[in-house]
């Protein structure tokens, strides 16, 4: 057989045009050396003590006088194969093996070498016995030399080497074990760039990049937080880093720019994904921390939080196990608070994302309005910038479907002018509604299995109420516009600890208008209303009531978002003496609804027709009482006349003033009777007349369980 020393040669050659590999590959070239040696020196065995056929005998090694001792190689300190050696504690011997395993992964010919000194041609990748007759003159030597194939042994215990049996199906001997060097050494000893192909399914490999334009946290924590990771970076020392919060982007960026920092790739795992494969995720794990220690990479673990899940407890300890080698810098990224740990987290920092403040906001809008060649006036920048608590890239993408819906109603209004010049054609919205609207949807995703979202339509024309009632409504809407400037720029947040929000309620019996006069709010102020029904929030289960409570301010600290508590009485008319255990828990849950209350800096507004069932310390933390009372014969006049639109065909007889004097009804059901009358108006000529609003009227009634008393129809008792 050819002597594959020249073969040797060939490895000089690159791996690839982007990979440095140096003469000696990368320290590589003593150890194949000497292993092209031992080589030749056993095909030269084999060849003159070739057995004859059918003769039984010991080892071939152990018939012949070879030696299997060699003078110690000098391994190049700055290599990585020295570091190698060092950081996992690698004999000689170990290192031998390594060579023996990576041979195969340099030049094929080694395999047809190995199936020829195994005789055998699919055993083309060396066994435990094979290399114990490469490098072991003696059978003593060789039963010493099977510790290095124990699973406490380093190559092994560190999985830098795996042993696979000759067969999956039969039990096999620890000889006939094939050895398989592990991918991740494979690369690092041969400078092979690229993502392990066991982690492309969670994981992403990310060039450093610099978001220079857009800062996610304040300009003092980011500079410091780089100089941090830059100096244990270079002391090559670990550290922990938890970035809270729930702008994942920003996140992200700002870790692609610590790895810009540093000149070393992002590599991203996505938790979430790897826990689907729980029978490997401890595997995984060890793989994704190894491949950013071997490779200079900064990893980044997203979805954390996946971990705090009651059936991923068992993964949750395995990270946490494996969290305690990290041996450089981690950055792990999650939602909620961090729980301390007795292991694995040792000097963990915690980063918090929090959405920027007003001016923060202000500038970033200006900036993405700039880019798009759009001028606002000062006011409607500042009303974005107050009102919607944003992140940056929530904002550029706000702006960017903004103008793109001003565009499209520009050209659907430009064609419908030149189709139908001769109709009147509706305008395209002003581009600042649109800018609104697409801040709300920019948030509030989490809401819509907790909540009914409500798209407000009334406005301070719709609604009739007492003057004191509607001076009260305005204050509500002017505390939210100026909740910035008192705040933040007063200082007056500082002297707060809780209670920064607006929380609101309304008392007054059904139909006197606590719906419409949210709806008027969230007009005024360009929000979103999110109804929820604490009716059906409130549970029997001790307990319950106050996680369904905790998902619904959760999802709503960044919604941006009016939250409209109806039929609070759920839980108000709970509120009692403590007589016995339900009593107590009832008093907890209104209460644990006042601390949410307090921590939620949005605007919250209650209704409850119950209000002396609340206790005063409730009240206390309430901002505003309103009272809504059932509307006055003038009052009910006006809601008669507007209730009834434009275009609806009216006699003009009809005598609202007749119907406000006489029916004391509240705005609900006199909207329920016009619209009543309004379909038998439809049926009956087309013409809304005051008969039909008196037959309305009846029905009204009965539905009510009253009496249309004869009296009080008038001249109208005819058309009962």
């Amino acid at each position: 057989m050819d002597s594959i020393v020249e073969g040797a040669q060939i490895f000089t050659k690159p791996i690839s045009q982007t990979v440095e590999i140096s003469p000696d590959l990368n320290g590589l070239q003593p150890l194949l050396l000497r292993l092209d040696r031992l080589i030749q020196q056993a095909i030269s065995v084999l060849q003159t003590h070739q057995k004859s056929e059918g003769e039984l005998g010991v080892s071939w090694l152990q018939q012949t006088n070879i030696s299997s001792e060699q003078t110690s190689i000098q391994i190049r300190s700055d290599s990585l194969l020295a570091w190698l050696q060092k950081t996992f504690s690698l004999s000689d011997f170990d290192l031998d093996i390594l060579a023996i395993s990576l041979a195969p992964e340099l030049d094929r010919h080694y395999e047809r070498v190995y199936a020829y000194l195994q005789d055998e041609m699919s055993s083309k990748r060396p066994t435990v016995d094979m290399v114990l007759n490469l490098l072991c003159a003696t059978i003593p030597e060789k039963l010493s030399r099977r510790q290095h194939f124990a699973t406490n042994a380093p190559l092994i215990n560190h999985r830098l080497l795996h042993l696979y049996p000759e067969s999956s199906h039969q039990p096999s001997t620890l000889l006939s074990h094939r050895l398989i060097l592990d991918s991740q050494v494979v690369r690092l000893l041969l400078h092979q760039p690229g993502l392990d192909s066991r982690l492309t399914d969670c994981c992403q490999l990310l060039e450093s990049v610099l978001f220079s334009d857009t800062l996610y946290l304040k300009a003092d924590v980011q500079t410091s937080l780089e100089a941090l990771v830059k100096q244990d970076w270079e002391k090559q020392q670990p550290l922990l880093l938890y970035f809270q919060g729930t702008d994942s982007t920003g996140k992200r960026h700002t870790a692609q720019t610590l790895a810009k920092t540093l000149e070393v790739p992002l590599l991203i795992a996505d938790l979430a994904k790897m826990v689907e494969d729980k029978a490997n995720f401890e595997e995984k794990l060890q793989l994704l921390w190894r491949e950013a220690w071997f490779f200079n990479r900064l990893l980044y673990l997203d979805n954390f939080d996946v971990l705090y899940l009651q059936d991923h407890q068992i993964l949750y300890q395995s990270f946490l196990r494996e969290l305690e080698k990290n041996h450089s810098i981690t950055i792990i990224s999650g939602i909620q608070n961090w729980i301390p740990t007795a292991t694995g987290a040792t000097g963990l920092i915690t980063v918090p994302f929090t959405v920027p403040e007003s001016s923060q906001r202000r500038e970033f809008w200006q900036s993405y309005l700039q880019a798009a060649q759009i001028t606002l006036e000062d006011g409607e920048l500042d009303i974005l910038s107050d009102r919607f608590r944003l992140t940056p890239d929530q904002i550029a993408n706000a702006v960017a479907t903004a103008n793109n819906t001003m565009r499209w109603q520009q050209i659907g209004s430009s064609k419908n002018s030149q189709d139908n010049s001769h109709l009147k054609t509706e305008t395209a919205l002003p581009l600042f509604f649109n800018l609104c609207s697409a801040a709300r949807d920019q948030s509030g995703h989490n809401f819509t299995t907790l909540a009914r979202k409500i798209a407000p339509k009334y406005t301070w024309e719709d609604i009739i109420l007492h003057p004191n009632q509607l001076t009260q409504l305005r204050e509500i809407c002017k505390e939210a516009q100026y909740r910035d400037l008192v705040h933040q720029k007063w200082g007056f947040a500082d002297k707060l600890s809780l209670g920064k929000g607006l929380n609101v309620l309304f008392s007054g019996v059904s139909g006197t208008g606590k719906t419409m006069a949210a709806e008027v709010i969230a007009n005024e102020l360009q929000l979103d209303l999110y109804k929820i029904d604490l009716s059906q929030i409130v549970s029997k289960y001790i307990g319950e009531t106050e996680k369904n409570l905790n998902r619904i301010f959760t999802a709503a600290s960044n919604s941006n978002a009016i939250l409209f508590f109806d039929e609070a009485d759920a839980l108000f008319g709970k509120r009692s003496e403590v007589q016995d255990a339900r009593d107590r828990y009832a008093n907890i849950e209104v209460g644990y609804l006042l601390q949410k209350m307090e921590e939620y800096e949005g605007i919250a507004i209650l209704t409850t027709n119950l209000r002396s069932n609340m206790d005063e310390a409730f009240e206390r933390r309430l901002r505003f009482i309103i009272e809504f009372y059932p509307p006055d014969a003038n009052n009910r006049h006006l809601i008669w006349q507007r209730i009834i639109p434009e275009n609806a065909p009216c006699s003009p007889d009809l005598d609202l003033e007749f119907l406000a004097n006489n029916f004391e009804t509240t705005g609900a059901n006199i909207r329920n009777i016009v619209l009543t009358a309004a379909f038998l108006a439809a049926d009956d000529g087309g013409v809304i007349e005051m008969v039909h609003l008196i037959r309305s009227m009846r029905r009204e009634y009965q539905k009510r369980g009253q009496i249309l008393r004869d009296r009080d129809l008038g001249q109208y008792v005819d058309w009962r």
